[in-house]
């Protein structure tokens, strides 16, 4: 396979560093053994702010009045569609029951956790979205109880869209928290919360780093890393698209890479040549988020097919894949790995980030090439039962006995053997065989 690097990153994004490991470990085993007070003391600490933690009604209603009309409309909109593609794919999951022997039935129910905790990050960007992704999701799934956790801005606490999105997709319980504290306070069944099932949403390094230290304890959505994305384009995209849509998703965050591959080198002169000038007209903090990521982190490949071109988006495995190319059900047929998939130039990776439907808690740092991201399944336990008559437990007893002995796990074929010989007349444990039955 020949690829050409017109453009090759300098850096490769971190996930975890043994001094972050560190802080949160020691973070988690302080709040776990001084509860409450000690939460509030990091949440005074590093939110800076002494406010109400655990929002009440009014001041929720209180919020969402202030909240314009026009921005209600948006998460309204964008709740609709994300709830319709949720609903679609929770009827996907189906209980069934299926006899697998005359006389023995088995089963499977899908049930959702009791309790989940929704982190929405804040700080540099209001996360309206990860609101509307993260709870609608749960509540969907139908989760008993939904916690919704953000850090607040200073002493103003929690943005009003932002609880105004929290409370219209079905959060239980808003609080005003953020960090390590918040997911320490949601898997340890703080300020009056229940403990969480599971953990959900996205983060910096140390919340990303306290799920991860968590799991086992409490399940979580993945181990998430700096966004990413990739772009495949050929001769017919449009280069100062393709351009805008790679600064766009730089801005996330300084090691936050994005990605060009294609096969057509003019393409990718062009769009190398706008990229400086489309960052520098992005207001300071986004341009020097997106300077840092194209100048760092960013590649530009070339290949010479297109088969070489899915290879190589396959081996990256990108959380956000966007191809502007011809013949987009090749492509739809074709690329293996991807957290969510963007077909043609008329839709953009902002799109599914906000509202048109598919969850944006996506799998990154190449573990596309296993799991896929936040869905209702994620909040859904598959479990499974069974139930037999005697004589459908005979053939099954038989073999487990035999099974078990094989194993060396005498228990194990004793509990087949006192069932044979209840059920049976001359069952022989010796032999396990039954003489006659009743």
């Amino acid at each position: 396979m020949t690829r050409t690097y017109l453009k090759r990153a300098t850096r490769r994004p971190e996930t975890d560093a043994s001094d972050v490991r560190q802080i949160v470990q020691d973070m988690l085993t302080r709040i776990e053994a001084g509860g409450d007070a000690v939460a509030l003391e990091y949440a005074r600490q590093f939110d800076r702010y002494d406010g109400t933690v655990v929002l009440s009604a009014a001041q929720i209603a209180a919020a969402c009045d202030r909240v314009p009309e026009v921005t209600k409309a948006d998460i309204r909109f964008a709740h609709a569609n994300i709830a319709r593609f949720a609903t679609a794919q929770r009827a996907t999951l189906q209980d069934i029951t299926l006899e697998v022997l005359p006389g023995l039935t088995v089963g499977q129910r899908n049930l959702p956790v009791s309790a989940a905790g929704c982190y929405v990050p804040g700080g540099r960007y209001s996360h309206i979205a990860s609101a509307i992704m993260t709870v609608t999701t749960a509540k969907v799934a139908g989760v008993g109880h939904i916690t919704a956790c953000s850090p607040p801005r200073g002493a103003d606490g929690i943005d009003d869209a932002l609880i105004f999105a929290a409370d219209l997709c079905g959060a239980d319980t808003i609080v005003a928290m953020g960090g390590v504290q918040a997911i320490a306070a949601m898997a340890f069944g703080l300020l009056g919360l229940p403990p969480a099932d599971i953990l959900v949403g996205p983060g910096n390094q140390f919340v990303a780093e306290a799920k991860r230290l968590l799991f086992g304890r409490v399940g979580i959505d993945m181990v998430a890393g700096p966004t990413d994305s990739l772009i495949v384009a050929d001769a017919t995209a449009e280069p100062a698209i393709v351009a805008a849509d790679l600064v766009g998703q730089a801005e996330h965050g300084y090691n936050s890479p994005v990605w060009l591959i294609t096969d057509d080198e003019t393409l990718a002169c062009d769009v190398m040549a706008r990229v400086p000038a489309l960052i520098a007209s992005l207001p300071e903090v986004n341009r020097l988020n997106a300077e840092a990521a194209w100048r760092d982190c960013a590649e530009v490949i070339l290949c010479d097919s297109r088969e070489e071109l899915a290879a190589t988006s396959d081996d990256y495995a990108p959380e956000h894949l966007h191809v502007q190319a011809a013949d987009l059900p090749w492509w739809l047929n074709r690329l293996r790995n991807y957290g969510s998939l963007f077909l043609g130039e008329e839709t953009t990776v902002a799109f599914g980030d906000k509202a048109s439907g598919t969850n944006h808690v996506l799998p990154t740092s190449g573990a596309a090439k296993y799991t896929g991201g936040l869905s209702v399944h994620k909040f859904m336990k598959i479990v499974t039962w069974q139930q037999a008559t005697r004589l459908g437990a005979r053939p099954v007893a038989e073999a487990t006995a035999r099974i078990s002995r094989l194993e060396g796990m005498e228990g194990h074929a004793r509990t087949a053997d006192v069932r044979l010989a209840k059920y049976f007349h001359d069952f022989d444990p010796a032999t396990t065989q039954i003489k006659e039955t009743p």
